[in-house]
């Protein structure tokens, strides 16, 4: 198997913090478990899991305080209950999970930190987590460095691939081509991209613009606040100004309530300028105030009102088990369904070892609560299908429309000619 090298594409801008928090780890990992070879040498990246008993270590590293985290609790909830229903069915291999948690805290660099913890002092098996690109980001390495599987369950930017990542939330040509492609087909002309300010939102927007240039849409106006920025009168000024016929929202975290209020406010609303976002899902609903997002548009692959019988038997569980107030969405269910994935891959390979599992991943399927999905070996992505979603009254977001069919992912966006040069 083959992957695309991730230095071409995925590391050329880590952050300097993201660097020095891989040197720390990378560092700290000399204390890992090894098996010396004969000669008294040792590999650095050598695995110290430990499958010899009846238990099985898999670490989930989730924001569960910071800006992020009301957003990443809910992806960790959803694992908690993967874990549950898999140790009930007689785990991974006869092996039970044994869960070790750790809070991202919404730092990349926190991310790398535990990340080398769960791999080096933990010796998990894989890890399951992170939501923002920057945290994956800062993950990367230090994976890559120690051979280890992250399972990363949130929809990103594209233009990525790694040996250790598996991405079973949605690369671009399955959400925000899709997105791209709705608002043209509705006849917008005009656009304003609204983000946060890092990796993701900039790398979105890069493509964005790429797309309306080749497609005569006018981008209008650009604007990124920091993750966990909460003044957006400025901001809604310039939006309300420019008279776009659409918004297109990258805003992550908790910006999005003190976005959308302030949307609100300033007396804008679906009706007079429809808001298409890529990060809110029922989670973030509550958070925000049905009545500030009513109406507005979502790109996703997943909403709780997916008329499945997976999906009922997830909701149902999900809801047994937190409550029945508590809404499934987008992110947890790609969390939930890449520990049921990992599994398949486990059991297909009949082994914990990572190169056993990479070289078993391709093909292998879910019946996930999204519809099937399907590993695909070679970029390490899985085939989703597009949902584009309207906010109902309910707090819940209803299916305006749908690919119909899953869409093999395309992280480089190598099959449109108009994204030449963006990797």
């Amino acid at each position: 198997m083959r992957l695309r090298s991730p230095s071409r594409h995925a590391v050329t801008r880590l952050s300097t913090a993201s660097l020095a928090a891989f040197c720390i780890v990378a560092l700290a990992a000399c204390g890992a478990r090894v098996d010396g070879g004969g000669d008294g040498t040792s590999a650095a990246a050598e695995s110290c899991v430990d499958t010899s008993g009846e238990s099985v270590k898999v670490g989930f590293l989730n924001s569960l305080s910071g800006t992020m985290a009301i957003s990443e609790q809910t992806v960790h909830d959803a694992l908690q209950l993967a874990a549950e229903e898999i140790n009930a069915d007689g785990g991974v291999l006869g092996k039970q999970l044994e869960i070790v948690s750790e809070d991202g805290r919404s730092e990349p660099t926190v991310f790398a930190e535990k990340a080398g913890k769960l791999i080096t002092s933990d010796c998990v098996a894989a890890v399951f987590g992170g939501w923002t690109s920057a945290s994956r980001k800062a993950m990367l390495p230090v994976f890559e460095a120690q051979d280890s599987l992250l399972f990363y369950p949130v929809q990103y930017e594209g233009l990525e691939s790694s040996p250790n990542i598996f991405y079973t939330g949605a690369t671009t040509n399955q959400q925000i081509v899709p997105a791209l492609d709705y608002l043209a087909e509705q006849g917008t002309e005009s656009l304003f991209l609204v983000g946060s300010d890092y990796v993701f939102p900039r790398t979105a927007n890069k493509i964005i613009n790429a797309y309306a240039e080749a497609h005569g849409i006018e981008i209008v106006g650009e604007e990124y606040a920091p993750l966990g920025h909460t003044d957006f009168s400025t901001i809604v000024n310039k939006v309300k100004s420019a008279g776009a016929d659409a918004v297109f929202n990258t805003l992550n975290g908790d910006s999005n309530v003190a976005f959308f209020k302030e949307y609100n406010n300033a007396g804008m609303s679906a009706g007079k300028m429809p808001v298409v976002s890529v990060s809110i899902a029922e989670e973030e609903i509550g958070g925000i105030g049905v009545e500030n997002v009513e109406g507005q548009l979502t790109a996703w692959n997943y909403y709780q009102t997916v008329d499945l019988p997976a999906n009922a038997t997830f909701v149902e569980a999900f809801q047994a088990r937190y409550g029945e107030d508590r809404p499934t969405s987008d992110p947890m269910e790609a969390a939930y369904t890449s520990l049921h994935l990992w599994r398949a891959m486990v059991e297909k390979a009949g082994s914990f070892a990572v190169d056993d599992v990479v070289a078993a991943a391709d093909g292998v399927t879910f019946d996930a609560p999204e519809g099937e999905v399907v590993v695909n070996g070679e970029n390490h992505h899985v085939a989703k299908t597009a949902l584009i979603g309207k906010i109902g009254a309910d707090g819940l977001i209803h299916t305006e429309w749908s690919s119909g069919e899953p869409i093999e992912p395309d992280p480089y966006l190598e099959g449109y000619d108009w994204a030449d040069g963006l990797s």
